[in-house]
């Protein structure tokens, strides 16, 4: 096909694009001084070099014994200090929010205590003895280190 043959763009801005390419693949044909032609010329023989070479090479045939190698050399992390770690945060996060929740009712507690007040189980109901209840349940539980996740010894 002759390039003469392809009609024109309605935009000139495409036109001159289509145009700066095929001169930048015209140049590289013939094999013309790089550095001739405007900028947008240069831009489009570089391109046409990069695409014309080939494509890198595929990863190599032992790749993943490779990695394993490396993963396998690589120090290991220290389990305990992350899990100390957490630990930490964790406990200063939770004594961080009980401090704010001691400062949010010492603050706003005159407002809205009184509204709970009828739900608070009077000292002789069976509902405070179920709350105790539940609560040395608990005490048991963890003075035993019976808390989810953890095992007896044995």
């Amino acid at each position: 096909m002759n390039h003469d043959d392809i009609i024109p763009f309605d935009d000139p801005a495409q036109e001159r694009e289509w145009q700066a390419q095929e001169r930048a693949l015209q140049a590289e044909r013939l094999g013309l001084d790089p550095s001739s032609g405007d900028h947008r010329v240069r831009r489009y023989r570089m391109l046409a070099r990069t695409l014309r070479e080939p494509m890198p090479s595929a990863l190599p045939d032992d790749f993943a014994q490779q990695m394993a190698a490396r993963v396998a050399a690589a120090p290991a992390r220290d389990e305990a200090a992350d899990s100390r770690f957490e630990f930490i945060l964790t406990s200063v996060l939770g004594i961080v929010l009980v401090i704010a929740a001691g400062v949010v009712t010492a603050d706003y507690g005159a407002a809205w205590l009184p509204a709970f007040r009828p739900l608070l189980p009077t000292a002789g109901s069976s509902a405070a003895g179920w709350l105790l209840s539940l609560g040395g349940c608990v005490a048991a539980t963890w003075l035993l280190g019976l808390r989810p996740g953890r095992r007896l010894v044995g």
